[in-house]
Protein backbone atom coordinates (compact mmCIF):
# COMPACT_ATOMS: atom_id res chain seq x y z
CA UNK A 1 0.00 0.00 0.00
CA UNK A 2 1.37 3.40 -0.99
CA UNK A 3 1.77 5.82 1.90
CA UNK A 4 -0.32 8.98 2.26
CA UNK A 5 0.94 12.29 3.66
CA UNK A 6 -1.37 12.68 6.66
CA UNK A 7 -1.97 9.83 9.11
CA UNK A 8 -5.52 9.02 10.08
CA UNK A 9 -4.52 9.62 13.71
CA UNK A 10 -4.07 13.28 12.76
CA UNK A 11 -6.82 13.52 10.15
CA UNK A 12 -9.64 12.18 12.31
CA UNK A 13 -8.58 14.18 15.36
CA UNK A 14 -8.58 17.69 13.89
CA UNK A 15 -9.56 20.19 16.59
CA UNK A 16 -9.04 23.61 15.03
CA UNK A 17 -9.26 25.66 11.85
CA UNK A 18 -5.46 25.84 11.78
CA UNK A 19 -5.12 22.05 11.95
CA UNK A 20 -7.71 21.60 9.20
CA UNK A 21 -5.93 24.13 7.00
CA UNK A 22 -2.54 22.44 7.49
CA UNK A 23 -3.97 18.99 6.67
CA UNK A 24 -5.87 20.25 3.62
CA UNK A 25 -2.79 21.93 2.14
CA UNK A 26 -0.65 18.85 2.75
CA UNK A 27 -3.27 16.61 1.11
CA UNK A 28 -3.50 19.02 -1.85
CA UNK A 29 0.25 18.90 -2.51
CA UNK A 30 0.15 15.10 -2.36
CA UNK A 31 -2.88 14.73 -4.62
CA UNK A 32 -1.71 17.17 -7.29
CA UNK A 33 1.28 14.86 -7.79
CA UNK A 34 -0.19 11.43 -7.11
CA UNK A 35 -3.63 11.79 -8.74
CA UNK A 36 -3.21 11.89 -12.53
CA UNK A 37 -6.75 13.15 -13.14
CA UNK A 38 -6.51 15.97 -10.60
CA UNK A 39 -2.99 16.86 -11.79
CA UNK A 40 -4.13 17.26 -15.39
CA UNK A 41 -7.23 19.19 -14.34
CA UNK A 42 -5.03 21.65 -12.45
CA UNK A 43 -2.88 22.03 -15.56
CA UNK A 44 -5.92 22.77 -17.73
CA UNK A 45 -7.10 25.53 -15.39
CA UNK A 46 -3.61 26.99 -15.00
CA UNK A 47 -3.14 25.99 -11.35
CA UNK A 48 -0.45 23.35 -11.68
CA UNK A 49 2.09 25.49 -9.81
CA UNK A 50 -0.30 26.71 -7.12
CA UNK A 51 1.12 26.91 -3.59
CA UNK A 52 -1.94 27.72 -1.45
CA UNK A 53 -1.73 29.27 1.98
CA UNK A 54 -5.42 28.70 2.76
CA UNK A 55 -7.69 25.78 1.87
CA UNK A 56 -10.07 28.25 0.23
CA UNK A 57 -7.47 28.73 -2.54
CA UNK A 58 -7.46 25.04 -3.49
CA UNK A 59 -9.24 24.17 -6.79
CA UNK A 60 -12.12 21.68 -6.68
CA UNK A 61 -12.51 18.79 -9.11
CA UNK A 62 -15.97 18.60 -10.75
CA UNK A 63 -17.76 15.57 -9.33
CA UNK A 64 -18.69 14.26 -12.79
CA UNK A 65 -15.07 13.16 -13.28
CA UNK A 66 -15.89 10.19 -11.05
CA UNK A 67 -18.17 9.05 -13.90
CA UNK A 68 -15.59 9.34 -16.66
CA UNK A 69 -12.16 8.85 -15.05
CA UNK A 70 -10.32 6.71 -12.53
CA UNK A 71 -9.96 9.25 -9.71
CA UNK A 72 -7.28 7.81 -7.48
CA UNK A 73 -3.80 8.42 -6.06
CA UNK A 74 -3.15 4.71 -5.68
CA UNK A 75 -2.27 2.12 -8.31
CA UNK A 76 -3.23 -1.52 -8.33
CA UNK A 77 -6.37 -3.41 -7.41
CA UNK A 78 -8.74 -1.63 -4.99
CA UNK A 79 -10.28 -3.43 -2.01
CA UNK A 80 -13.71 -2.23 -3.11
CA UNK A 81 -15.21 0.04 -5.75
CA UNK A 82 -18.24 2.04 -4.64
CA UNK A 83 -20.70 2.99 -7.37
CA UNK A 84 -23.66 5.33 -7.60
CA UNK A 85 -27.16 4.33 -8.55
CA UNK A 86 -28.40 5.12 -12.05
CA UNK A 87 -30.97 4.26 -14.66
CA UNK A 88 -30.32 1.46 -17.12
CA UNK A 89 -27.61 2.51 -19.57
CA UNK A 90 -26.60 5.61 -17.64
CA UNK A 91 -23.00 6.28 -16.61
CA UNK A 92 -22.51 5.85 -12.87
CA UNK A 93 -19.84 7.28 -10.58
CA UNK A 94 -17.09 4.93 -9.43
CA UNK A 95 -15.00 5.50 -6.30
CA UNK A 96 -12.15 2.99 -5.86
CA UNK A 97 -11.11 2.42 -2.26
CA UNK A 98 -7.75 0.87 -1.46
CA UNK A 99 -8.02 0.94 2.32
CA UNK A 100 -11.48 0.27 3.71
CA UNK A 101 -10.23 1.03 7.23
CA UNK A 102 -10.15 4.74 6.30
CA UNK A 103 -13.83 4.69 5.32
CA UNK A 104 -14.82 2.67 8.38
CA UNK A 105 -13.01 5.04 10.74
CA UNK A 106 -14.54 8.06 9.02
CA UNK A 107 -18.17 6.97 9.20
CA UNK A 108 -17.89 5.42 12.66
CA UNK A 109 -16.37 8.54 14.18
CA UNK A 110 -18.80 10.86 12.38
CA UNK A 111 -21.78 8.81 13.50
CA UNK A 112 -20.51 8.78 17.07
CA UNK A 113 -20.17 12.58 16.98
CA UNK A 114 -23.82 13.07 16.10
CA UNK A 115 -25.24 10.03 17.93
CA UNK A 116 -23.16 9.51 21.09
CA UNK A 117 -23.27 6.02 22.59
CA UNK A 118 -24.51 4.80 19.22
CA UNK A 119 -23.83 1.17 20.10
CA UNK A 120 -26.71 1.41 22.57
CA UNK A 121 -29.22 1.88 19.74
CA UNK A 122 -31.10 -0.74 17.82
CA UNK A 123 -30.41 0.19 14.19
CA UNK A 124 -32.94 -0.62 11.49
CA UNK A 125 -32.60 0.16 7.80
CA UNK A 126 -35.24 0.59 5.10
CA UNK A 127 -33.06 1.06 2.02
CA UNK A 128 -34.54 -1.12 -0.73
CA UNK A 129 -33.14 0.72 -3.75
CA UNK A 130 -29.63 0.41 -2.32
CA UNK A 131 -29.97 -3.21 -1.18
CA UNK A 132 -31.14 -4.20 -4.65
CA UNK A 133 -27.81 -3.32 -6.28
CA UNK A 134 -24.12 -3.80 -5.55
CA UNK A 135 -21.47 -1.22 -4.75
CA UNK A 136 -23.44 1.06 -2.41
CA UNK A 137 -21.25 2.92 0.08
CA UNK A 138 -24.38 3.66 2.14
CA UNK A 139 -25.16 -0.05 2.53
CA UNK A 140 -21.53 -0.70 3.47
CA UNK A 141 -21.77 1.94 6.19
CA UNK A 142 -25.17 0.95 7.60
CA UNK A 143 -24.26 -2.75 7.53
CA UNK A 144 -21.24 -1.98 9.72
CA UNK A 145 -23.29 0.21 12.09
CA UNK A 146 -25.83 -2.62 12.40
CA UNK A 147 -23.08 -5.13 13.22
CA UNK A 148 -21.56 -2.87 15.86
CA UNK A 149 -24.87 -1.83 17.41
CA UNK A 150 -24.77 -4.76 19.85
CA UNK A 151 -28.51 -5.24 19.54
CA UNK A 152 -29.96 -8.55 18.26
CA UNK A 153 -32.93 -6.87 16.56
CA UNK A 154 -30.81 -4.53 14.38
CA UNK A 155 -31.12 -5.29 10.68
CA UNK A 156 -32.22 -4.46 7.14
CA UNK A 157 -35.74 -4.53 5.73
CA UNK A 158 -36.47 -4.67 2.02
CA UNK A 159 -40.24 -4.55 1.47
CA UNK A 160 -41.30 -6.40 4.64
CA UNK A 161 -43.34 -3.47 5.91
CA UNK A 162 -45.55 -5.53 8.19
CA UNK A 163 -42.53 -7.11 9.88
CA UNK A 164 -40.89 -3.69 10.28
CA UNK A 165 -44.07 -2.30 11.83
CA UNK A 166 -44.19 -5.15 14.32
CA UNK A 167 -40.51 -4.67 15.19
CA UNK A 168 -40.93 -0.90 15.71
CA UNK A 169 -43.97 -1.49 17.92
CA UNK A 170 -42.02 -4.01 19.99
CA UNK A 171 -39.03 -1.68 20.39
CA UNK A 172 -41.25 1.29 21.25
CA UNK A 173 -43.10 -0.72 23.86
CA UNK A 174 -39.83 -1.80 25.47
CA UNK A 175 -38.53 1.80 25.47
CA UNK A 176 -35.44 0.83 23.43
CA UNK A 177 -33.69 3.70 21.66
CA UNK A 178 -33.91 2.99 17.93
CA UNK A 179 -32.54 4.54 14.75
CA UNK A 180 -34.33 3.92 11.46
CA UNK A 181 -32.30 4.73 8.35
CA UNK A 182 -34.52 5.11 5.30
CA UNK A 183 -34.47 6.30 1.72
CA UNK A 184 -37.18 8.93 1.22
CA UNK A 185 -39.62 7.02 -0.99
CA UNK A 186 -39.45 3.91 1.22
CA UNK A 187 -40.14 5.91 4.39
CA UNK A 188 -43.17 7.54 2.73
CA UNK A 189 -44.47 4.19 1.49
CA UNK A 190 -44.01 2.58 4.90
CA UNK A 191 -45.55 5.27 7.09
CA UNK A 192 -48.46 5.82 4.69
CA UNK A 193 -49.29 2.15 5.15
CA UNK A 194 -48.42 2.06 8.86
CA UNK A 195 -48.64 5.46 10.57
CA UNK A 196 -47.09 5.15 14.02
CA UNK A 197 -46.65 7.27 17.11
CA UNK A 198 -42.92 7.09 17.75
CA UNK A 199 -41.32 8.26 20.98
CA UNK A 200 -38.04 6.34 21.20
CA UNK A 201 -37.21 6.14 17.48
CA UNK A 202 -35.01 8.52 15.50
CA UNK A 203 -35.60 8.59 11.74
CA UNK A 204 -32.59 9.37 9.56
CA UNK A 205 -33.69 9.93 5.98
CA UNK A 206 -30.95 9.52 3.40
CA UNK A 207 -32.71 11.40 0.57
CA UNK A 208 -33.72 10.11 -2.81
CA UNK A 209 -36.99 9.24 -4.48
CA UNK A 210 -34.99 7.21 -7.03
CA UNK A 211 -37.72 7.76 -9.59
CA UNK A 212 -40.24 5.88 -7.43
CA UNK A 213 -42.28 8.92 -6.35
CA UNK A 214 -42.65 12.63 -7.05
CA UNK A 215 -39.65 14.62 -5.81
CA UNK A 216 -40.35 16.65 -2.68
CA UNK A 217 -38.34 19.38 -1.04
CA UNK A 218 -36.99 18.32 2.35
CA UNK A 219 -39.47 20.49 4.31
CA UNK A 220 -42.40 18.77 2.57
CA UNK A 221 -40.94 15.31 3.14
CA UNK A 222 -40.25 15.98 6.80
CA UNK A 223 -43.68 17.54 7.28
CA UNK A 224 -45.37 14.38 6.01
CA UNK A 225 -43.18 12.08 8.10
CA UNK A 226 -43.68 14.14 11.27
CA UNK A 227 -47.43 13.99 10.79
CA UNK A 228 -47.35 10.22 10.29
CA UNK A 229 -45.03 9.50 13.23
CA UNK A 230 -45.84 12.32 15.68
CA UNK A 231 -42.08 12.97 15.93
CA UNK A 232 -41.03 16.60 16.49
CA UNK A 233 -37.98 16.29 14.20
CA UNK A 234 -36.74 14.14 11.33
CA UNK A 235 -32.98 13.68 10.98
CA UNK A 236 -31.06 13.46 7.71
CA UNK A 237 -27.78 12.11 6.37
CA UNK A 238 -25.90 13.80 3.51
CA UNK A 239 -23.39 11.62 1.74
CA UNK A 240 -22.55 10.36 -1.72
CA UNK A 241 -20.52 7.75 -3.57
CA UNK A 242 -17.75 10.24 -4.24
CA UNK A 243 -17.23 11.02 -0.52
CA UNK A 244 -16.02 8.93 2.41
CA UNK A 245 -17.57 11.26 5.01
CA UNK A 246 -21.14 12.23 5.85
CA UNK A 247 -22.81 15.33 7.20
CA UNK A 248 -25.85 14.94 9.48
CA UNK A 249 -28.89 17.02 10.28
CA UNK A 250 -30.46 16.54 13.71
CA UNK A 251 -33.50 18.47 12.50
CA UNK A 252 -34.83 21.32 10.36
CA UNK A 253 -32.67 20.22 7.41
CA UNK A 254 -29.58 21.99 8.78
CA UNK A 255 -26.48 19.84 8.20
CA UNK A 256 -23.20 19.87 10.11
CA UNK A 257 -19.93 18.25 9.11
CA UNK A 258 -17.40 16.26 11.12
CA UNK A 259 -14.15 18.19 11.77
CA UNK A 260 -12.29 16.68 8.77
CA UNK A 261 -14.98 17.80 6.30
CA UNK A 262 -16.00 21.31 5.17
CA UNK A 263 -18.63 22.68 2.82
CA UNK A 264 -17.94 25.91 0.88
CA UNK A 265 -20.11 28.07 -1.38
CA UNK A 266 -19.23 28.19 -5.09
CA UNK A 267 -20.46 30.67 -7.68
CA UNK A 268 -23.03 28.65 -9.70
CA UNK A 269 -21.98 30.46 -12.89
CA UNK A 270 -18.24 29.98 -12.38
CA UNK A 271 -17.05 26.54 -11.30
CA UNK A 272 -13.61 27.90 -10.38
CA UNK A 273 -14.68 30.64 -8.00
CA UNK A 274 -15.85 30.52 -4.40
CA UNK A 275 -18.41 33.07 -3.26
CA UNK A 276 -19.00 34.60 0.14
CA UNK A 277 -22.72 34.74 -0.50
CA UNK A 278 -25.30 32.87 1.57
CA UNK A 279 -26.54 30.87 -1.43
CA UNK A 280 -24.45 28.99 -3.96
CA UNK A 281 -23.29 25.67 -5.32
CA UNK A 282 -21.71 23.23 -2.88
CA UNK A 283 -17.99 22.49 -2.83
CA UNK A 284 -16.78 19.89 -0.35
CA UNK A 285 -13.42 19.24 1.25
CA UNK A 286 -13.45 15.68 2.54
CA UNK A 287 -10.04 14.84 3.95
CA UNK A 288 -11.08 11.19 4.32
CA UNK A 289 -10.79 11.11 0.50
CA UNK A 290 -7.04 11.12 0.98
CA UNK A 291 -6.54 8.30 -1.57
CA UNK A 292 -8.77 9.79 -4.29
CA UNK A 293 -9.57 13.52 -4.38
CA UNK A 294 -10.43 15.50 -1.26
CA UNK A 295 -11.67 18.60 -3.12
CA UNK A 296 -15.00 18.07 -4.88
CA UNK A 297 -17.31 20.50 -6.71
CA UNK A 298 -20.76 18.90 -6.41
CA UNK A 299 -23.94 19.38 -8.42
CA UNK A 300 -25.90 20.44 -5.33
CA UNK A 301 -27.08 23.93 -4.43
CA UNK A 302 -27.13 25.09 -0.84
CA UNK A 303 -27.64 27.77 1.76
CA UNK A 304 -24.60 28.41 3.94
CA UNK A 305 -24.38 29.67 7.51
CA UNK A 306 -21.46 31.37 9.34
CA UNK A 307 -20.96 28.45 11.75
CA UNK A 308 -20.22 26.06 8.85
CA UNK A 309 -23.66 24.43 8.73
CA UNK A 310 -25.66 24.28 5.50
CA UNK A 311 -28.95 23.32 3.85
CA UNK A 312 -29.49 21.47 0.57
CA UNK A 313 -31.69 23.54 -1.73
CA UNK A 314 -31.65 21.40 -4.87
CA UNK A 315 -29.47 20.40 -7.80
CA UNK A 316 -28.33 21.92 -11.06
CA UNK A 317 -30.82 21.64 -13.89
CA UNK A 318 -28.04 20.37 -16.17
CA UNK A 319 -26.54 16.95 -15.70
CA UNK A 320 -23.00 18.32 -15.45
CA UNK A 321 -21.45 21.34 -13.78
CA UNK A 322 -20.65 24.21 -16.10
CA UNK A 323 -16.99 24.00 -17.03
CA UNK A 324 -16.63 20.23 -16.69
CA UNK A 325 -15.66 19.97 -20.34
CA UNK A 326 -12.41 21.82 -19.62
CA UNK A 327 -10.58 18.55 -19.83
CA UNK A 328 -10.79 15.29 -21.75
CA UNK A 329 -8.17 12.69 -20.93
CA UNK A 330 -7.49 10.04 -23.51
Amino acid sequence: MESTPVSTDILFNIESEEEFNACAIEVFHYQKKANAVYKEYLTHIGKENLVPKQYTEIPFLPISFFKTHHVSCIKGEPEVVFSSSGTTGSITSKHPLYDTDIYIESFRKAFQLFYPNSTEYCILALLPSYLERTGSSLIYMVEDLIKTSQHPDSGFYLYEHKALKEKLDQLEKSGKKTILFGVSFALLDFFEAYPSELKNTTIIETGGMKGRRKELIRDELHGILKKQTKLPLINSEYGMTELLSQAYSIGHGIFNCPPWMKVLARDPENPLELTGKKHGAINIIDLANIQSCAFIATQDLGTFYPNGSFEIMGRFDHSDIRGCNLMVIK
